[in-house]
């Protein structure tokens, strides 16, 4: 039987970067991807711990992290499950080191990058780290080899982990190339025996992704989605990882680092239906299945969300039919402040994908279910119950569009939504503005196109009319401005930061002055109903409170 042994020591450079070990980044691991802040920042500490004299073996130490290692206690080679971003930066400044010193140094420096061939030993030249092999060769001629960062090349040429290690390498020899050989050989000298790291070893694969996964690292945060990379391309057969692991990066790449981050979370709601109880990586392995058949997971789950996420949130569905309609639903949701509603919009567009009809039949009601629970005040638990149900409704194939589905609002529910549209909705701050662009654009039919980075919400009868105005004969009691002044009617959308001198001026020179645009146009249906009107009373307000909110119903089905 074969017994699995877990090792960690506390190692200074001399000891790391040595026979000892022969690191590898497996082909499963993330790029490369500090950049010159992370790098900037280690050399500054190395630096600052160095100082500027004395004896090396007597100046403070300085502790650089952890790696995690799988490795055989026997053997040099060592799979790096954690600690990439440090070796490969170690590397690049011991080969910067290496070019700007002189030969006699540059040589002692070259062995700590490089293992010498030993005919005794029966050994031959070994580069002490291999990165990934996408990169390996390119890292090897233009940073590991001798004199290699000497003629960097540009870095415009190429993209992700090997832009990472040009951009480093170019910056460590512009902040290092001015320096004295003494001052290279005392930091080098520094790095080689007072840097230290702790090496954790784990003998096998489960045992090294466990250590991975509950250890702090140094550097650029591990995302739940990198420790779940590890396992999960881990658990295939060793001859499909590289297939794997190149279709899981495009799919990071595509995504980007925080959306493919964020995706992992809604494919836990998908399967867990609940609010998450644990650890984000503790309920992926429990209630995910990915380590008995990981190849599938990659192609039926992680791939089709990860399309349909990106669709979502670019609002970029493509299809025969209605896709721009699809789309407009899309950012309608997208301007809500919560993003609850999008794992059972992800699961919809994955799986009904042919069915158009189906999907934006969908989204017109979820986005009837999303507004109305924020309309309710709907605390994040309730709406998260009400989304898992919704799941579990969708992936048992029920009629979504039946009146007991929790796609569907009740009839006490349509009553707490008419409700809360004719409360004081300027008040309800997070849904102010999206319910009246989602108004607005109704009222457009359809047509009207936003672009502008500023847009406010505003009154016409202000909050605090001046003394004398015109608004105190129209508005005579301030229980009445108190009544209207928050209602719907009373709010207007406009593309300017708020100026509350103009906010105070009387209706007709507030039409002219505030409200129109050059053109004596708004860019808003809302806006220009407002410059339609002769005078703003309380006759005016009902009459229009009547109007939106009917439009509203109408739309939702709230009657």
């Amino acid at each position: 039987m074969t017994r699995h042994t877990i090792e960690a020591s506390e190692k200074p450079i001399l000891d790391i970067f040595c026979d000892k070990y022969l690191f590898r980044i497996p082909s499963y691991q993330r790029p490369y991807a500090w950049t010159t802040e992370q790098t900037s920042e280690l050399l500054d500490d190395i630096i600052t711990a160095c100082g500027e004299g004395g004896d090396v073996a007597n100046a403070s130490p300085y502790f650089l992290g952890s790696i995690v290692l799988i490795k055989d206690p026997q053997k040099p080679e060592a799979d790096v499950v954690d600690g990439q971003q440090r070796l490969t930066t170690l590397t690049i400044l011991l080969s910067v080191l290496r070019d700007l010193s002189a030969p006699k140094i540059g040589a002692a420096i070259h062995n700590y990058i490089c293992q010498t061939g030993d005919p005794i030993k029966g050994t031959c030249d070994v580069f002490r780290l291999t990165p990934r092999d996408r990169d390996a060769e390119f890292f090897r001629a233009n940073i590991q080899a001798e004199a290699g960062t000497n003629a960097l090349p540009d870095v415009r040429q190429f993209r992700d982990a090997r832009a990472r290690m040009i951009e480093n390498a170019t910056f460590l020899r512009g902040r290092l190339k001015d320096s004295s050989e003494e001052s290279l050989r005392r930091l080098t000298m520094y790095i080689a025996q007072r840097c230290y790291l702790v090496i954790v070893a784990a003998s096998d694969q489960e045992s090294a992704f466990r250590i991975f996964s509950v250890l702090n690292s140094r550097g650029l945060d591990l995302s739940p989605a990198d420790i779940l990379k590890a396992e999960i391309i881990g658990a295939l057969p060793v001859g499909k990882q590289d297939a794997y692991t190149a279709q899981w990066e495009d799919i990071e790449d595509e995504l980007g680092r925080s959306r493919f981050a964020e995706l992992f979370g809604h494919i836990r709601m998908i399967h867990r239906k609940q609010k998450m109880q644990g650890t984000l990586i503790a309920e992926f392995r429990e209630f995910v299945p990915t380590r008995k058949d990981p190849a599938k997971f990659i192609e039926n789950e992680l791939s089709p969300y990860a399309d349909a996420y990106e669709e979502i949130t670019d609002r970029a569905f493509e299809s025969y039919k209605h896709a721009d309609e699809i789309n407009r639903q899309l950012t309608h949701l997208s301007r809500l402040d919560n993003f609850d509603w999008q794992p059972p919009a992800i699961e919809v567009i994955a799986k009904r994908r042919s069915d158009p009809d189906f999907i934006l039949r969908f989204l017109s009601d979820l986005e009837r279910l999303a507004y109305g629970l924020f309309l309710m005040r709907s605390d994040p638990s309730d709406r998260i119950r009400r989304y898992g149900r919704l799941l579990g409704w969708i992936q048992t194939g029920d009629d979504l569009f039946s009146d007991a589905s929790p796609l569907q609002l009740d009839d006490a529910e349509k009553k707490a939504v008419r409700r809360s549209l004719d409360g004081d909705i300027y008040t309800v701050t997070r849904i102010r503005l999206p319910l009246l662009l989602r108004l607005d654009e109704l009222l457009s039919g359809g047509s009207a196109v936003y672009s502008s980075p500023i847009m406010t919400v505003e009154h016409v009868l202000p909050q605090n009319p001046k003394a004398g105005s015109h608004w105190l004969t129209d508005f005579p009691t301030e229980s009445d401005r108190d009544l209207w002044v928050h209602k719907l009617a009373n709010l207007v959308i406009l593309t300017r930061r708020k100026n509350s001198q103009a906010g105070n001026l009387d209706f007709q020179d507030k039409k002219s002055k505030y409200f129109s645009m050059k053109n004596g146009v708004s860019n808003f249906a809302l806006t220009s109903k407002v410059l339609a009107e002769s005078e703003w009373t309380i006759d005016t307000l009902k009459r229009r409170q009547n109007e939106l909110i009917g439009a509203i119903e109408k739309l939702w089905r709230l009657a």
